[in-house]
């Protein structure tokens, strides 16, 4: 991961919480986690995200060490965003969020 944010509480879970931002960014590390995806491409996976928040979200997991950038010399210009191994290892947290909510908040 990069260098620790010293604002970040000192509360695992709180820590958690800060770092994903609310929905959007959750969304966005949960579309990441079936492979590496462009802007375009993410923004066609979240409807209703603006481009300015999705960009917000990328930069902010960016910074804290979840995902990286990488951009290619072409015409047009191309970026990729690609969950680190930090990132990846929040399948196993989102695994978990989605076969709670399945047993637990049945859709009605």
């Amino acid at each position: 991961m990069s260098e620790p944010d010293h604002t970040l509480p000192e509360c695992p879970i709180a820590r958690f919480l800060t770092v994903l931002e609310g929905p959007w960014a959750t969304l966005v590390v949960r579309e990441l986690l079936m492979g590496p995806r462009r802007f375009t491409e993410l923004r066609a996976a979240l409807p209703g995200i603006s481009p300015k928040t999705l960009s917000a979200r990328l930069k902010g997991l960016e910074r804290t060490g979840l995902l990286t950038r990488t951009p290619y010399a072409e015409v047009p210009p191309r970026v990729e965003y690609e969950l680190t191994e930090a990132g990846y290892r929040l399948q196993t947290v989102f695994t978990a969020m989605a076969e709670w909510a399945e047993r637990d908040l049945p859709v009605r």
